[in-house]
């Protein structure tokens, strides 16, 4: 089987659209959360978010096609040219027929479905615009970063919830390693901040109404947690099959040595509480890396600041780490960004590869009380430095999805 490397990804986060400059804001500890500039939220629980003030299309598209992708795939467009950019891949030179793409979203183009019901409500159906169905769609983000780049590899979006990404890396890392595809831009986007995504989340209380301290909401295995933050953003990494990344002579960022997938099969949104499957995702992704527990130096949790979540994630590391839980290091850098749902998955894929590189773990911020049940090096408050030579990346979904992927620098 072919091993897959890394050669590129790009982010679009609440701290900024360059990654080096992300992960700085993430080392230092710093917060992306504010409060959100949406419109239609007065009566919400939840007024504060994760949103992307410093995204533009300028250099990518022109303002007349922009226009026709809702937001999660401009952000999925965005972030796809930036991590080609980084691969150095040149598509002329390929063979289009072995490139894919496979970049998911949890909700899809919800911006879009507001916007047009209102449209249809307050002005009738001939006034609903033709781009709707097209914008809203969830496999928009695939679809337009395929034609983007003239691909002709399959193209498709994964839907897993808080999952999605990984498995979308998951599933890239298939069709690599068994030979179908030598090259495939993987990852999920999101751009569910809105007023609906805000009320339909906080009518289930699961986001933090902490809306007098935006900056301290998301606050993860904390014993005053009150739920994640709802964020907007994505993650999309080039993969390649190792002999196709070296016999181009491509910078390789590092590897996806193992996945584990796997399903809770308990509730549609609370986690198993014991974290079993969890705890089998991690299994599942070891084993696929051919590696022990003990090897792992980092774990970027996914580490919502849910109640239940938290402890769920706690309990199923202690299950597949056994003693080997109590030495590695842990940290959730949602306490920076927030909540990203589909794309969280692969920005912290990126943000363990840059861990890796640079040997620092990102601290869990506002972890100012932990929770006696939650009782693992989380990494409170500030960054430290040490050696990362493998890790574990976990998203864990509603619907009981679960997704691991084990990451390494080059072996």
């Amino acid at each position: 089987m072919q091993r897959v490397a890394v050669t590129g990804y790009g982010l679009v986060t609440p701290l900024g659209c360059q990654a080096e400059e992300v992960w700085k804001k993430v080392c230092r500890g710093q917060s992306g959360i504010r409060l959100a500039a949406v419109s239609g939220i007065e009566t919400c629980r939840t007024k504060i978010a994760g949103e992307c003030p410093d995204f533009s299309l300028n250099g990518y598209l022109p303002p007349h096609e922009s226009r026709r992708l809702e937001p999660f795939a401009q952000y999925a467009l965005t972030a796809a040219v930036d991590a080609v950019r980084q691969s150095g891949l040149d598509f002329d030179r390929e063979n289009r027929d072995r490139c894919a793409v496979i970049i998911g979203s949890g909700i899809g183009g919800l911006r879009e479905i507001e916007t047009q019901h209102i449209r249809l409500k307050e002005r009738g159906a001939s006034k609903v615009s033709p781009f709707v169905i097209p914008k809203a769609m969830t496999n928009s983000a695939a679809g337009n970063v395929s034609i983007y780049f003239a691909l002709t590899g399959p193209s498709c979006s994964v839907s897993t919830a808080c999952a999605t990404s990984v498995n979308a890396v998951a599933d890239a890392v298939r069709l690599i390693r068994y030979g179908e595809m030598d090259i495939v831009l993987a990852g999920g986007s999101e751009a569910a901040a809105t007023s609906l995504g805000l009320a339909g989340f906080g009518a289930m209380h699961a986001l933090s109404e902490r809306n007098d301290a935006p900056e301290k909401a998301s606050r993860p295995f904390d014993k005053d947690r009150d739920g994640f933050v709802l964020s907007d953003g994505c993650g999309v990494l080039v993969l390649e099959s190792m002999d196709h990344a070296k016999k181009r002579g491509a910078a390789i960022l590092g590897e996806i040595r193992g996945t584990g997938l796997t399903s809770d099969g308990t509730h549609i949104t609370q986690p198993d509480e014991n974290g079993a499957g969890a705890a089998k995702a991690i299994r599942k992704a070891l084993q696929d890396a051919q590696i022990g527990a003990e090897q792992i130096d980092y774990i970027n949790a996914h580490g919502t600041a849910t109640i239940l979540g938290d402890i769920a994630e706690t309990r199923a590391v202690k299950t597949a780490f056994g003693h080997a839980a109590r030495k590695v290091a842990v940290s959730s850098t949602k306490s920076q960004i927030g909540h990203l749902l589909g794309g969280s998955g692969a920005v912290e894929a990126v943000f363990c590869l840059l861990a890796i590189r640079d040997g620092i773990i990102p601290p869990t911020i506002n972890l100012e009380t932990p929770d006696p049940e939650c009782d693992l090096d989380y990494t409170p408050l500030t960054a430290k430095e040490r050696k990362v030579r493998i890790a574990l990346s976990n998203s864990f979904g509603f619907g009981g999805h679960n997704g691991c992927l084990v990451i390494s620098r080059m072996s």
